[in-house]
């Protein structure tokens, strides 16, 4: 009887990191939970066109849940490929959201544009990635074209 107290005792204390573990995990990109990617438009809804319009209806928005101005400041966002966007000289008000189109435009306090010339996210498959300005990921959004 002492042998099998004494080994659910050892379970027990071997379990306990363990399942801290994995709720560390759970949340191991929410280095700044003031900050999230809300929404992302992979797929333009318009006709595939590569056109300027076409790109701008591809886009990913970035959303700041708290009363506090964030700087996002040498912030990036960046896909599976490697595509990189860096946030330069930009406040995200409280509370409020900014979107990031693809094609090319002139930043608003709301929108701010990549100005790229070809589609950066995979509408079957692809991960959004926010950074900070540490290189620390604070969000993840992915989808397999089934969203």
């Amino acid at each position: 009887m002492a042998t099998v107290l004494a080994a659910g005792a050892v379970v027990t204390v071997v379990a306990l990191p363990a399942s801290a573990h994995d709720d560390d995990r759970d949340r191991r990109y929410r280095q700044d939970p003031r900050v999230e990617i809300s929404a992302v438009q992979a797929d333009s809804p318009r006709r595939e066109t590569r056109s300027n319009r076409s790109l701008n209806a591809e886009w990913v928005e970035i959303t700041n849940t708290s009363r506090r101005s964030v700087d996002l400041d040498g912030w990036t966002l960046r896909d599976l490929d490697g595509n990189r966007y860096c946030f330069d000289d930009y406040i995200l008000a409280g509370r409020s959201t900014v979107r990031v189109h693809t094609g090319m435009g002139r930043d608003t306090r709301t929108d701010l544009y990549q100005d790229r010339r070809t589609s950066v996210w995979d509408s079957r498959y692809d991960k959004a990635i926010l950074r900070d300005h540490r290189g620390n990921t604070v969000d993840i959004e992915s989808w397999n074209g089934r969203r």
